[in-house]
């Protein structure tokens, strides 16, 4: 290793100059969200000195690497290298102000970079990220209730069309939507169509006014307007509730804290074999 390459190595996995990219890194992160508000020269001057320190720090690991392939096969020398190659990308050669906009939010991707200086956030990585299968089959089981409920609701509590009514009903199904509009006023039947009502539950599911849901459907039940009773309204609701919101979320927090223990036991083992060695 020539001495250069040895220089780049060192100051690169260096702890001071890891903080040191880490500050920038916020401070980069910061000025991104002062320019919504207002850009002045001196805003601009040390967002391309910060861009000047990321184009350093990348020359230096891809020096410190030890060959062409270990660089670019790294994901995260990717993306840093992608994000400062963006930097330097001119505004005025955008082709419209939509891309150009796109462009300067890219930069505030670079705070992510922060996921790969800490030690704990690594671990929290590696977590989900093997946990990646198990969160399928969840959502898979999740899916499949959600369905399920879904096609229920809609056979159930879709609210008929008016002009399908006898005139008695019509006048019914006025009174229903007097006193029970759906909220937010512009909303659509809950369980109009199939779409609507998996968003309806999985509103049901982060516990978003769904008992307003549910007192509305009654008051429709009371006008004749869903031939449906209010006992049956009531069961689904919590029914789906106790099965969202508290069996399937635990089975995901389940899984995420089975491959914790998993992952710490790895690293354990691992600084083992270390200090042996």
């Amino acid at each position: 290793m020539s001495l250069f390459k040895q220089y780049c190595y060192n100051i690169s996995n260096n702890r001071v100059f890891e903080l040191f990219i880490i500050a920038v890194i916020l401070i980069n992160s910061l000025l991104i969200g002062v320019e919504t508000y207002t850009v002045n020269p001196t805003i601009t001057l040390i967002q391309n000195i910060i861009l000047g320190i990321f184009t350093v720090e990348i020359l230096m690991r891809y020096v410190a690497a030890p060959d062409n392939k270990t660089f670019f096969t790294g994901g995260w020398n990717i993306f840093d290298l992608s994000l400062v190659l963006i930097g330097y990308i001119p505004e005025e050669l955008m082709p419209n102000a939509s891309m150009a906009m796109a462009f300067r939010v890219l930069r505030v991707f670079r705070v992510l970079r922060l996921l790969r200086t800490c030690k704990e956030i690594k671990l929290i990585i590696s977590v989900l990220v093997k946990s990646l299968s198990a969160l399928f089959y969840n959502l898979m089981f999740y899916c499949i209730f959600l369905y399920l409920f879904a096609i229920i609701g809609v056979s159930v509590f879709k609210l008929p069309q008016e002009d399908t009514l006898p005139p008695a009903e019509q006048v019914q199904y006025t009174e229903y939507i007097n006193n029970a509009p759906h909220a937010p006023g512009n909303a659509a039947d809950p369980y109009g169509t199939l779409d609507e009502s998996m968003f309806t539950l999985f509103r049901v599911m982060t516990g978003d006014d769904w008992s307003d849901v549910r007192y509305n459907l009654i008051t429709a039940s009371e006008y004749g307007v869903v031939k449906v009773s209010p006992t049956f309204i009531t069961v689904y609701h919590v029914l789906w509730f106790v099965i969202s919101a508290f069996l399937l979320l635990n089975l995901v927090v389940g899984a995420i804290l089975n491959n914790y223990q998993v992952v710490m036991d790895s690293i354990k083992k691992e600084e083992k074999e270390e200090e042996s060695a």
